[in-house]
């Protein structure tokens, strides 16, 4: 039996229906929501391709149970051109020439947000970014982050 759970996406309220509210957010927001943007890496926790804001907190979507987020406020790259500190993040990406292929950057611009919120700087912002790059445009993520 499906179960109807209420989710505030990028400041709109949805209802989805999915059928056990234990499948990964990532998969409503892209499947069901049709917000693509988010990326499926490695569905562990270890590539940050899926990360998402949660109450202003960075999170890996591919393990949160979308049950679990129902009234709580959650951001994901197609929403961070509404949010202040994402705009910030995203020039500086644009500035800097930051992606390559472009995989991994969502994850990487809503975890670099998550940490302008938690009021980091520089480096710091660096070390709230465990993410992978293949193309490895680390250099250009670092001058991108120090701009900031």
């Amino acid at each position: 039996m499906a179960s109807s759970i209420s989710l505030k996406v990028n400041g709109v309220v949805h209802q989805v229906q999915v059928s056990d509210p234990g499948m990964p957010l990532l998969w409503v927001l892209r499947d069901i929501l049709g917000l693509t943007g988010t990326k499926y890496g490695c569905g562990i926790e270890v590539c940050g391709a899926c990360t998402v804001l949660i109450n202003n907190q960075r999170e890996h979507s591919c393990v949160v149970d979308v049950g679990s987020v129902s009234g709580k406020s959650i951001v994901t790259i197609e929403g961070l051109a509404n949010d202040a500190d994402g705009k910030k993040a995203q020039a500086a990406w644009i500035a800097n020439q930051v992606p390559q292929c472009g995989y991994c950057q969502p994850g990487m611009l809503m975890a670099c947000t998550a940490a302008i919120k938690g009021g980091h700087h520089g480096n710091e912002i660096a070390s709230e970014m465990p993410h992978l790059c293949v193309c490895g445009t680390y250099p250009r993520i670092r001058t991108a982050i120090q701009n900031l």
